[in-house]
Parts: C-alpha cells; sequence; structure tokens
C-alpha cells in the first residue's frame, strides 16, 4: 500500500486548537477532507487544506496509480516550541503569556 506523508512544522497555532480542525477529516477520503476544511471557519483549516494537498502531491510523486483513491490515513498534532513573554500588570508585577506552537503532519494512503 502505497502511503505519502506531509509535515508543517513551527505552526503559530496551539495543538488544542488545531486538534478541533484536523479531528474532522481523519479518515475521509482526500476530497471531501478538502471541502470540509474549504467551509471550515478556523484559522488552521487553511494551512491544513494546503498540507493535505501537499500530501497528495507527495503521493503522486512516488508514483501512486489513482490520487483519487486516497483517504487520510492518519493525522495529528504536536506541540511546537513556546515563545514565552511577560506582560506588565499593577503594582510592578508582571505576568507571562505563553505564545504556543504546533507541528501538523498529515498521511495520506490509498484505498484498498
Amino acid at each position: 500500500m502505497m502511503e505519502a506523508r506531509a509535515t508543517l512544522r513551527n505552526v503559530r497555532v496551539s495543538a488544542r486548537k488545531a486538534r478541533l480542525v484536523i479531528d474532522t477529516i481523519r479518515g475521509k477520503d482526500v476530497n471531501s477532507a478538502i471541502n470540509e476544511l474549504t467551509f471550515t471557519d478556523k484559522k488552521t483549516a487553511p494551512m491544513v487544506t494546503k498540507l493535505v494537498r501537499s500530501a497528495v502531491a507527495n503521493a503522486e510523486q512516488a508514483g501512486v496509480s489513482d490520487p483519487d483513491r486516497l483517504y487520510v490515513k492518519t493525522v495529528f498534532v504536536n506541540e511546537g516550541p513556546t515563545m514565552k513573554r511577560f506582560m506588565p500588570r499593577a503594582m510592578g508585577r508582571a505576568t507571562k503569556i505563553l505564545k504556543r506552537s504546533s507541528h501538523i503532519t498529515v498521511i495520506v494512503a490509498e484505498r484498498l
């Protein structure tokens, strides 16, 4: 079975928010996944759409026979590096702000 992978690293969105988007496409065929993401109103959706298309292109380069038989086999989000910032608050105090990032991976495979 032919598999292809695409990874997007250091995306400036928290892993928790990205998982809301990727959970909607897990296990779907590629065309319906892209269609679903097109109408999803989240910051991560266009990034994941581009990533799915990249995985399909990688599969075509690897020699998949029919790109229409591809489906999203695995998709997952891992935490990336966190930028730590501080915001001044009242009475000389400061509050930590965590600017989180994530790594998104999509694996497409041919449906038998």
